[in-house]
């Protein structure tokens, strides 16, 4: 008997607890100060946008040599091989020079020892950084994501990254921006550990009959040439789906006609 007292004690008393949370009048929750900051990305149009959309190989060779010459400091790129370079119009000779110019991660044969060795054109791009420790410790604590699939780790990515990369400026009176980071509206809690990468026209030296390079145009092909290492078979993609939906078009065109036919065939039978 006490027992079940007891029980209907405790009962009772979850009860009143769930009751008291359901209805007990809550306190205002604070605004976040960064919401009335922060900008959704600009919407651009790229060359690569729709199902019938191709990346213009300029702008993506363009877009590896700011990478290289400016993000490729901070920024790895691990899931693309130098060899894939070929897609965007390298030629084998310039691959394998581009890979020559790196050093990866090797063993030496004779002792076991880590080592590095000059790249070639299976090997993939190294981190810049040995380990997350020493990318730390290089970055104020923060660790530089890979590029690999930054357009697609984002909402919105492409956009997203450009609007980024453009984005930086002098933060609005009362905003404080905290020792170390940088005021970014694009950003997704404002503050950035990243300081802008680029910073002014000509900061990359492009070839002769090419755009300027203004920090929106290096920007647009550095996105650019990013959206193609996260999906770099991308219009491949693109091409065997439309060949697909013609297909099936046929496919059903005839099945139709083949359905009449049989359907003819039945009624005339059946009168």
């Amino acid at each position: 008997m006490l027992g079940r007292l007891i029980s209907y004690a405790i009962g009772g008393i979850f009860v009143v607890a769930l009751m008291f949370g359901a209805f007990a009048p809550r306190e205002a929750s604070q605004p976040d100060p960064t919401h009335a900051l922060h900008k959704y990305p600009m919407k651009v149009s790229w060359a690569q946008d729709g199902v019938f959309g191709t990346f213009d190989r300029a702008q993506l060779q363009r877009g590896f040599q700011v990478y290289k010459e400016v993000c490729a400091a901070c920024h790895g790129l691990e899931r693309i091989a130098f060899r894939n370079l070929t897609d965007i119009g390298f030629s084998e000779p310039e691959v394998k020079a581009i890979a020559k110019a790196y050093d990866v991660p090797s063993i030496d044969e004779k002792t076991g020892e880590a080592s590095t060795r000059k790249g070639v054109a299976s090997d993939y791009f190294p981190s810049p950084y040995a380990n997350e420790v020493m990318a730390r410790a290089a970055n104020n604590n923060a660790l530089p994501p890979d590029l690999s699939l930054i357009t697609k780790a984002r909402n919105d990515g492409t956009n997203y990254l450009h609007s980024l990369l453009v984005g930086y400026g002098k933060p609005p009176a009362g905003h404080e921006v905290p020792q170390g980071l940088h005021y970014n509206p694009y950003f997704a809690n404002i503050n950035i550990a990243m300081p802008a990468p680029l910073t002014s026209e000509g900061q990359v030296t492009y070839a002769e009959g090419q755009p300027k390079p203004t920090v929106d145009q290096m920007s647009r092909d550095v996105t650019a040439f990013l959206a193609w290492a996260a999906e770099p078979k991308a219009e491949v993609r693109k091409r065997t789906g439309v060949a697909v939906v013609f297909f099936l078009l046929i496919l059903t065109f005839l099945s139709y006609l083949a359905y009449r036919r049989v359907w003819a065939d039945l009624k005339s039978g059946a009168h």
